[in-house]
């Protein structure tokens, strides 16, 4: 009897109980690890920061295809004991690769503090959204940290061709009053912000007036273009601050007391 009959069947067995020897599909929504990362997260930071009368942030952004930077920013931040939480705007994936998300929230769950990332325009790619939604949660989402609400959206208008109510405007309607004895202040945060290419600007007037309605407007975040970026997009009072990618090495500390607030941007 030849000895390939017998080592065959072994090599079979073998294969099929090594799950690590079975390379899916980069768009295969296969997760491993921690899901829901975002809702977590908020069950962290409104915790930690309920009757807090001082909140202190981070924003940052599009760390996509530079996980070594990422990684520096993370180690760079875990230095400090003066931060509530993070906000990393969007762009955690370049082509929306499932092991895309998987390695950014292996490198931003080291962090010492809870942290909640948007979607970006790069998220949506593929089976982006559906990976996303696995591995973070809600593409809009919202949470109270001491009496400030964060609310969180999703602007990548031109990724869905225009099809799907992008921003979500019923969503955006109902956070007005959503929890409203529970906030005094706002702060609303997405990937796009209003005018660039990628946010859908027919409507683009609505979402002004939708968003100055929040109670106690603070400002708006946002990150996508690269680049560190400030302007009053409205000329309405209401500041937009557009966080850099993660290749450039920056990111924006916000601290919001009962006066008021003050930003800062940190090089690492």
């Amino acid at each position: 009897m030849k000895l390939s009959k017998f080592l065959f069947p072994s090599f079979l067995c073998l294969l099929m109980g090594s799950c690590d020897l079975i390379d899916y599909h980069p768009y295969d929504v296969r997760i491993s690890g921690e899901t829901n990362v975002n809702a977590h997260n908020i069950e962290k930071i409104e915790r930690n920061c309920k009757d807090k009368t001082t909140i202190r942030f981070v924003t940052m952004g599009d760390s996509q295809r530079w996980y070594d930077e990422t990684v520096d920013f993370v180690n760079h931040l875990n230095k400090r004991d003066d931060i509530d939480f993070v906000i990393h705007g969007g762009d955690v994936s370049d082509f929306g690769v499932t092991n895309e998300f998987l390695w950014q929230r292996d490198i931003m769950n080291k962090l010492k503090v809870p942290y909640v990332v948007i979607i970006g325009n790069h998220d949506c790619i593929g089976t982006g959204e559906e990976t996303y939604r696995a591995v973070f949660g809600e593409t809009n989402f919202s949470f109270i940290a001491g009496r400030i609400k964060f609310v969180c959206l999703n602007t990548n208008a031109i990724e869905y061709d225009y099809s799907r109510p992008i921003p979500d405007f019923e969503f955006i309607a109902d956070q007005i009053s959503d929890r409203r004895d529970e906030f005094d202040k706002t702060v609303v945060s997405m990937h796009v912000r209003p005018y660039c290419y990628e946010f859908n600007n027919n409507v683009v007037r609505v979402f002004e007036r939708y968003v100055t309605e929040f109670p106690g407007l603070q400002f708006c975040t946002a990150a996508h273009e690269h680049h560190l970026y400030e302007e009053d997009t409205f000329e309405d009072g209401v500041m937009y601050y557009m966080s850099d990618c993660m290749k450039n090495r920056s990111y924006y500390i916000f601290t919001i007391t009962p006066d008021g607030y003050e930003r800062e941007v940190v090089y690492y």
